[in-house]
C-alpha cells in the first residue's frame, strides 16, 4: 500500500510537519486518517504538499480532523457555489483595509490571533489553500503557543496566570490598544460596518493560558479585538496585557509559510497563533479556508458564569 511521506516542517522548530503523497483515496484509509490525526495532535501545524487543488479535496482533508463548521459571521463570503461545502473566501478588493508598516502599504494584513476569539466557542482547526498567490508578500505565519509559553520569562509569564481576556468583533486597528508594530498606520479603513456594529457588542471570554490534556501549558492571547480582562478594562489592565504580549513576541519562534501551488495548511486553533503578513495592494490574492468544528470548553460569554478547566 502506498504510504504518505512525513517530514519535519523545520528542523529548528519544535512544531509542524510536512506531508506528501496524500490522495483522496488514501484519505479513506482508516490507518492513514489515524496517522494524520496523531500528527496533528503532536505537531500542531501540518503542511500538505502536492495535493489536488479543489474544494472537494480541501473538504476531504479537513473532515479527516472533524466535521466542518460554518463561519459564525454571516457576512463573510462563502466560496462554494452551492454553499454546502463550508469553504470561505479571503480576498482583497476595493473595500479592503490597507495598512502601512515600515513605509510599505499592505492589504489582507492581520496581527497574530486565534480564530473565532470573539465567539464563546472556538473552532478546532482551519485549513487554508491559496488559489492566487501574491508575488510580493502574502505569507501566512504560524506560532506554537506551547513554545511561546516555555520560552517566556517566567516572571512576566506569571502575570498571565488566571487572566481571562475580553474579546469582541470590533476589529478596527484604531481600537486595538496594544500589539501593533511601531511603524503601523491605517491608510484606508475597511468599508464594512461589521466592527462599528460590534463596538459595544457582547464580549467573549477566553483564558490567556490553558493546559492541554497532554499536560503542556499553552500561551493563547491575541490583542486583536481585545477590550481588556474580565472585571478590568482600564489602561492599567491594557499595560499589563501589553507587557505580557511584548514578552511573548520576544520569545516567539514562528514559521512563515511561502505559498506554492498545490499546498494546503492545517493548524490547531487551540494551540497555534497565526498571522497574515499582507501583500502589495496592487496584487490579487485569493485564499480559501475551511473551518473544523470542535471546542476546548473554556470560552464563554462575559455575562455567563465561569466554567471549570476540563480541556
Amino acid at each position: 500500500m502506498t504510504s504518505i511521506d512525513i517530514q519535519p516542517l523545520d528542523e529548528n522548530l519544535s512544531f509542524g510537519a510536512k506531508v506528501a503523497g496524500v490522495t483522496s483515496d488514501l484519505l479513506k484509509d482508516d490507518a492513514v486518517r489515524a496517522q494524520l490525526n496523531q500528527l496533528f495532535e503532536d505537531r500542531g501545524v501540518v503542511v500538505f504538499k502536492g495535493v489536488e487543488q479543489t474544494p472537494e479535496m480541501q473538504v476531504a482533508i479537513s473532515t479527516v480532523f472533524g466535521p466542518l463548521k460554518d463561519h459564525p459571521v454571516p457576512s463573510v463570503e462563502r466560496a462554494d457555489e452551492d454553499k454546502l461545502l463550508g469553504v470561505i473566501a479571503i480576498a482583497a478588493g476595493p473595500e479592503a483595509c490597507v495598512v502601512e508598516i515600515e513605509g510599505k502599504p499592505l492589504v489582507t494584513w492581520q496581527p497574530w490571533h486565534f480564530d473565532h476569539a470573539y465567539n464563546n466557542e472556538l473552532n478546532r482547526a482551519g485549513v487554508l489553500r491559496s488559489l492566487i498567490i501574491a508575488k510580493d508578500g502574502g505569507r501566512t505565519a504560524f506560532a506554537d503557543g506551547i513554545q511561546i509559553y516555555n520560552d517566556m520569562d517566567p516572571a512576566i509569564r506569571d502575570k498571565a496566570e488566571g487572566l481571562s481576556l475580553l474579546l469582541n468583533l470590533d476589529l478596527r486597528y484604531g481600537r486595538q490598544r496594544f500589539g501593533l508594530p511601531e511603524t503601523f498606520r491605517v491608510l484606508r479603513e475597511h468599508t464594512s460596518t461589521l466592527s462599528q456594529d460590534n463596538e459595544n457588542g457582547r464580549c467573549s471570554v477566553h483564558p490567556a493560558l490553558w493546559t492541554r490534556k497532554t499536560g503542556e501549558k499553552v500561551f493563547h492571547m491575541t490583542p486583536y479585538g481585545c477590550r481588556g480582562i474580565v472585571g478590568d478594562r482600564s489602561d492599567a489592565a491594557i499595560e499589563r496585557l501589553s507587557e505580557i504580549w511584548d514578552e511573548a513576541m520576544r520569545a516567539i519562534k514562528p514559521y512563515y509559510h511561502e505559498w506554492e501551488q498545490n499546498d494546503m495548511v492545517l493548524w490547531d486553533n487551540w494551540r497555534v497563533l497565526h498571522h497574515a503578513t499582507g501583500c502589495n495592494p496592487e496584487e490579487k490574492r485569493i485564499v480559501h479556508r475551511t473551518t473544523i468544528k470542535g471546542d476546548y470548553g473554556l470560552g464563554r460569554w462575559e455575562d455567563e458564569p465561569k466554567v471549570a478547566e476540563t480541556a
